[in-house]
């Protein structure tokens, strides 16, 4: 067999087959200008034709806290473990919002990115990780306005204090990006065939909010039902991010911990799925 001449090797070889927990860095770290492209593009497109454009960034966060205040803090009485009731709602409200985002548009990956993926070849994988950066870009402008009121109840009260656990913060955003990133891809593989899925996950989003202590501390939980709540893996990290920047949360390393082994267990699981459904998702899409 002649040998290849040199203007016509491959500069590229596409290989049908790669193991179920294959993490094909090199390929991101290649194609990671086209990350950054689709960061921006779900950062600036989302409102591009609105009237107020990024500015929703922050009304929908402090429209949140102020419903939120009215109904579960003035008209239910849902205890806040004695700290106003807007800096309290808008922490939890801050790190669920970068969870949820990151869950429900990873869990689409496959479904609105079909016309793309079946027409150039690109690691899927930067898909979901581009949601992910994207929604920290947004918790940026969101956690700047939770800066804000900190720092007006610190210089107006003795109650709300910031402590050395804000130094936890990269971890706590790692925790929940992946998390969200995790579940989103189970499910995006899952909706290829089971189309299904994408109501019941809206249902679902909206259960496990409630499910976590996002409108009430753990602290104000009836022995009887706070194991279950203790059981969600985002239970930890949004009480660890209230203790770091308020003050008042239930922290504990050790439920930190199990949050941790929780995620890296779902890491785990969604590579293997979303390995084994990228294979020929196209013939079911």
């Amino acid at each position: 067999m002649s040998a290849t001449p040199d203007n016509m090797r491959w500069t590229r070889v596409i290989e049908p087959q790669r193991g179920l927990l294959s993490v094909p860095l090199g390929e991101i770290w290649q194609y990671r200008d086209l990350l950054l492209l689709l960061v921006r593009r779900d950062f600036v497109a989302l409102y591009k034709q609105t009237i107020l454009g990024p500015i929703w960034f922050v009304i929908q966060p402090v429209l949140m806290m102020i419903v939120f205040t009215i109904v579960f803090g003035n008209i239910a009485n849902i205890s806040t473990d004695g700290m106003p009731h807007a800096v309290f709602y808008l922490a939890g409200i801050t790190m669920w919002t970068f969870f949820a985002e990151a869950f429900t548009k990873t869990s689409e990956t496959f479904i609105t990115n079909a016309a793309i993926f079946g027409k150039v070849y690109f690691p899927r994988v930067i898909v979901p990780l581009s949601v992910v950066l994207s929604g920290l870009l947004k918790f940026a402008v969101q956690f700047t306005i939770l800066l804000c009121f900190v720092a007006y109840f610190v210089a107006t009260t003795e109650i709300v204090r910031p402590n050395w656990a804000v130094l936890l913060l990269p971890l706590l955003l790692l925790m929940m990006g992946v998390l969200g990133l995790s579940l989103g891809m189970i499910i995006s593989a899952m909706t290829t065939k089971y189309r299904d899925l994408r109501f019941l996950m809206q249902f679902g989003v909206q259960l496990l909010m409630y499910a976590t202590p996002i409108i009430y501390p753990v602290s104000s939980l009836p022995d009887a039902y706070r194991p279950f709540i203790l059981a969600n893996p985002i239970t930890p990290i949004v009480e660890t991010f209230r203790f770091a920047f308020i003050g008042r949360g239930d922290f504990d390393p050790m439920h930190l911990a199990y949050s941790g082994g929780v995620i890296v267990t779902l890491l785990i699981i969604a590579t293997v799925i979303f390995n084994q459904i990228e294979k020929n998702f196209m013939d079911t899409v």
